[in-house]
């Protein structure tokens, strides 16, 4: 591969080279939500369907649509390497309150919360549009809020409030529980940016 943009293409290089010596009875025995049939992973990521060939990696959406960003591409390595089937409590959690949060929530409140804000804080309607139209939960919090599920065993809410004269729009997101142990934190602050993109894209 010709390296155009480093920030995306060498980390997703990294991830595909670690993904040819990859065993994939060990990944479906961690991950009980990945079918593996002897050629393809499949994992569903916001509803979609994805095949993921083994050991040549190459990816399409099994109902013939986009593939996805080179930066979710890599997130789905690094699920497929590093992640786990971890049971849900029941809480919801935000990102500074699980482990790594303090270290990440400069660049996270950034690339996240921030970007959330501005991005579906100012044009309401169409991001409840949106969320609909991906097939989220309304939720009777903030202005909007939507929940989503993510991958495997793992769901998200994103809340929006509307800015106004005295305060400048603003969101949060919240995690079910198991990311905690289930992702890393540079890992809960990509499917941050995965899930505002998506919603984004669907605007």
């Amino acid at each position: 591969m010709i390296v155009e943009n480093n920030k995306e293409e060498v980390p997703f290089s990294f991830y595909e080279e670690k993904f040819r010596e990859l065993a994939p009875e060990a990944a479906c025995s961690r991950l009980t939500d990945v079918k593996w049939d002897g050629k393809e992973f499949y994992v569903n990521l916001l509803g979609g369907e994805y095949a993921i060939s083994h050991p040549d990696y190459s990816i399409r959406g099994t109902d013939g649509g986009a593939v996805p960003p080179l930066p979710c591409q890599t997130f789905l390595l690094r699920y497929l390497l590093e992640s786990k089937t971890v049971a849900w409590d029941g809480q919801w959690k935000t990102f500074r309150e699980m482990p790594g949060g303090e270290m990440y929530i400069k660049p996270y409140t950034g690339r996240v919360l921030t970007r959330a804000a501005f991005t579906f804080g100012t044009r309401v309607a169409a991001f409840k549009a949106a969320c609909e139209k991906m097939g989220a939960l309304p939720l009777p919090n903030g202005d909007a809020g939507y929940h989503f599920d993510f991958i495997g065993g793992y769901a998200m809410r994103i809340l929006v409030w509307e800015g106004d004269d005295e305060f400048p729009p603003n969101a949060q997101v919240l995690y079910t529980d198991n990311f905690a142990e289930g992702f890393a934190a540079e890992d809960r602050v990509v499917a941050g940016d995965i899930l505002i993109s998506t919603i984004k894209a669907n605007m």
